[in-house]
């Protein structure tokens, strides 16, 4: 439901903190008085660069695979080494690479080693999915989450990149999508006690398309906490690179992948027009590299932060 000025309810405080371009989006119709809006730029881009571990996915360890552990090529330390290797400001740690059991003296030596090696922890992502109904497995979603607001409040890192999840068999994408809401919402109250962002990524899905991904945002409630993990090669629209221009003023975490897929067919990326994308949107944050093709990544990998490079500095 669309609210004119008029009908807002949002106390002084919030409205303060929504900031001008906020209040233009709510003024103008484009999203409720109830829902997530862009957050406030100054008017000016400016992006660093990391490398999500993701890329490594061939090589690095996941924790529910232990039969990998002996025989694993790469692990997290490695991929922090290459990171600083490479002059990077940040990498992202994704929790897939983590040991089942999390200590503390775990995540505090990956703190150290980033700091020493001056480097960011640019944010964290999870897998969950929060379509599913209420029981065993969403209360494991969840509790997932919370537990992943933790690790990354310790490690410093400032954003999680979050899923929306599938529809459920026999049900509809809008109960899907309701509960995806709400499971939003109740993380977000947790995530702001403890200073941790939550981005929702455009990742198939309940999420496949601009359209999908901005009435998920329509029901978040207002929150500096959250905002749209932007994914440059997630969209397998007819025009992916339109979409994503429809999701940038939300973005405050940014990806991007060296293929696109129009219509699901993959094809090069043409990358300086997703980094204009992010530009014109006034995005300033992390632009974080997740690899996925086919190449050797510690062969491929350095070529494409060096293109990148050029074009958030140019």
């Amino acid at each position: 439901m669309v609210h004119n000025l008029t009908d807002l309810r949002i106390s002084r405080r919030n409205a303060l903190n929504l900031g001008a371009a906020a209040m233009a989006a709510l003024a103008s119709g484009s999203v409720s008085a109830r829902a997530a809006v862009p957050p406030e730029r100054n008017g000016k881009s400016h992006m660093k660069l990391s490398l999500a571990a993701y890329s490594f996915s061939r090589s690095l360890p996941r924790a529910w695979t232990p039969d990998q552990l002996p025989a694993a090529k790469y692990t997290l330390e490695k991929f922090i080494d290459f990171c600083a290797e490479q002059d990077l400001d940040g990498c992202e740690l994704t929790a897939y690479y983590f040991p089942k059991e999390i200590s503390n003296e775990y995540l505090m030596s990956l703190k150290e080693r980033t700091f020493r090696l001056g480097l960011d922890i640019s944010g964290t992502a999870i897998g969950n999915d929060f379509c599913l109904p209420e029981g065993e497995a969403r209360d494991r979603n969840l509790k997932m989450c919370r537990d992943w607001i933790d690790y990354s409040a310790a490690l410093g890192a400032p954003v999680i990149r979050i899923f929306a999840g599938n529809v459920p068999k026999g049900e509809t994408e809008e109960v899907a999508r309701e509960r995806c809401i709400a499971g939003i919402n109740q993380s977000l109250e947790y995530a702001a006690t403890k200073g941790v962002c939550l981005a929702l990524e455009n990742h198939g899905g309940i999420t496949a398309t601009p359209e999908q991904m901005l009435k998920i945002i329509e029901g978040v409630k207002p929150s500096p906490w959250f905002g749209v993990n932007f994914d440059g090669g997630n969209f397998r629209t007819a025009d992916p690179y339109a979409d994503l221009a429809k999701i940038a003023p939300y973005a405050i975490n940014a990806q991007i992948k060296v293929d696109v897929a129009p219509n699901g067919k993959s094809e090069p990326t043409d990358l300086a027009r997703v980094v204009k994308i992010l530009k014109d949107a006034k995005y300033r944050g992390f632009l974080v590299l997740e690899y996925e093709a086919a190449e050797d990544p510690l062969v491929a990998v350095p070529g494409h932060l060096k293109k990148l490079r050029e074009l958030i500095t140019a």
